[in-house]
């Protein structure tokens, strides 16, 4: 070999390694801050959100680790737009909790008769809103990792056995937002937006008469001792609708084979992860409920026709809005509910 050819494959090597070095560079190990505002030991946090974190670091081999904070940056309805405006790295949340209408189609997750476990609501919820109602759109300013509801929601209150619509009837009724308060508020209760920490003060004081909740919120915020009655209905009296997102710019400072791992535990995986701690806390709840006196019941079939038909008229009202922008609100319903398993 020349000199000459000898040096020219020698600067050759260099520049390839020189442009390796530089790709690697660009694509630095992260760590992510991750707000969260449940208790710690929150089946979501516990079984969920950590498990996922752990997930993220194993896939990337260690190039991306996120953080769980001790505590939240944020008041739980200024998590959306913490990770939006880069406050946080990655937050998770409720729809309901803002008090715009950026995520109108969301709301479709939030209607009744929608799931019997939070597993296949979840996993229903993810397919649909992110496919046919293209839920990235919505979640401007964010990359989109979750999306989940939780099991069957059912009314809760210390007053009396709800058996007819008129039972509702000025019930002080704690509410997550959403479709919820307007189906409760339609129903003649009396509703207060609060957050789930929230209520444990409100119901002992006697502010509130009861709440809109799953089975595991009575339990993990010690409500059990001021709950009489629990009236569930098929598919679930209401659900609430949950995002997981991340920073834009911190997405796209992760290199492309680690967002593709991190997608690959995301989505539809998490949507199933999410499902099961939900679902494996509302079956320990049941337990505890039971264990505690409250009279856990079926609502009667004319108070669920009842219900149904207030419903169906929020159901319509929210597939004419999207309609407009081109979404087929009546078809996505139907593929949430039939994925769900619901038969309506």
């Amino acid at each position: 070999m020349t000199t000459h050819t000898a040096f020219k494959t020698l600067l050759g090597a260099a520049t390839i390694a020189g442009s390796l070095l530089t790709s690697t560079a660009a694509f630095a190990d992260t760590t992510l801050a991750l707000s969260s505002w449940l208790p710690p030991r929150h089946p979501i946090v516990a079984n969920a959100i950590k498990p996922w974190a752990k997930q993220v670091e194993e896939v990337t081999e260690g190039r991306v680790n996120v953080r769980i904070l001790a505590k939240p940056l944020g008041a739980p309805p200024a998590h959306y737009d913490m990770a939006k405006e880069g406050i946080a790295d990655i937050t998770y949340g409720l729809h309901s909790f803002t008090t715009d209408d950026r995520f109108t189609r969301s709301r479709i997750g939030q209607f009744s008769f929608i799931t019997d476990n939070a597993v296949d609501g979840s996993k229903a919820f993810w397919d649909v809103y992110s496919g046919q109602l293209d839920a990235q759109e919505e979640h401007e300013g964010v990359k989109l990792l979750g999306l989940f509801v939780h099991g069957p929601g059912l009314l809760h209150n210390n007053v009396r056995k709800i058996e007819t619509a008129e039972d509702i009837q000025g019930l002080k009724t704690r509410v997550p937002g959403g479709y919820i308060s307007d189906l409760m508020g339609d129903l003649g209760a009396e509703t207060l937006f609060m957050s789930s920490g929230e209520v444990y003060e409100k119901l002992s004081r006697g502010v509130i008469d009861g709440a809109a909740f799953t089975y595991e919120a009575l339990t993990a915020f010690k409500l059990t001792d001021d709950i009489k009655y629990s009236m569930r209905i098929p598919g679930g009296l209401y659900n609430t609708t949950w995002f997981l997102v991340m920073n834009d710019d911190k997405w796209d400072a992760i290199s492309p084979e680690d967002q593709a791992a991190i997608e690959g535990i995301s989505g539809a995986a998490f949507a199933g992860l999410v499902g099961q701690a939900w679902d494996d806390a509302d079956a320990a709840a049941i337990e505890k409920i039971d264990a505690a006196g409250i009279e856990t019941y079926n609502a009667p079939d004319a108070l669920v026709a009842v219900i149904k038909e207030k419903a169906a008229g929020y159901e319509q009202g929210w597939a004419d809005a999207i309609a407009g922008d081109g979404y087929d609100g009546a078809a996505a319903l139907d593929a949430i509910r039939t994925q769900a398993g619901v038969d309506y």
